[in-house]
């Protein structure tokens, strides 16, 4: 018997990274693991292809470009996962256009910020989320991106 089972259809996700990503790895208290964001980047590009996602995987230190990139995934993207660092707690203006956003979202830390200091306790970010996945480290952004595809062949 032959196997008529076909691949899922190519799905394209945005992961966009905040402040200070960049230095994961560098981190001396180790909230952020001890993998650098290369090598993050690698593991979750690894995972995309094998989920059949097409993923964008970006960093900004820079508010206003982690707007514009959320701007031009309308109509492109699938879904964003977005860690925006310290941006979450402070930043309306991505909110905004998060809520402009018509595909999946998914919050994404690294750490477990309930056990942080208590100002990162809320974040505006999670008002449009479709999730949320916090404190496992880079495993946690490989199980967001298998979160994220699976929300969206869910909907199609």
């Amino acid at each position: 018997m032959s196997d008529t089972s076909t691949s899922p259809a190519t799905i394209t996700v945005w992961f966009l990274n905040g402040p200070n990503a960049n230095l994961y790895g560098l981190d001396a208290n180790k909230n952020y693991g001890t993998d650098s964001f290369p090598v993050l980047q690698s593991r979750c590009e690894k995972k995309a292809v094998s989920l059949n996602v097409n993923l964008r995987f970006l960093q900004s230190n820079w508010e206003g470009q982690l707007i514009d990139w959320i701007q031009e995934g309308r109509g492109v993207a699938d879904g964003i996962i977005i860690n925006a660092a310290g941006l979450t707690y402070s930043s309306i203006p991505i909110l905004d256009a998060l809520m402009s956003f018509p595909g999946k979202i998914i919050e994404a830390h690294m750490s477990n910020i309930w056990k942080r200091e208590p100002f990162r306790h809320h974040s505006y970010i999670s008002k449009v989320a479709d999730g949320v996945i916090a404190g496992l480290g880079g495993d946690g952004y490989e199980l967001a991106i298998d979160a994220i595809a699976r929300l969206i062949r869910k909907q199609s």
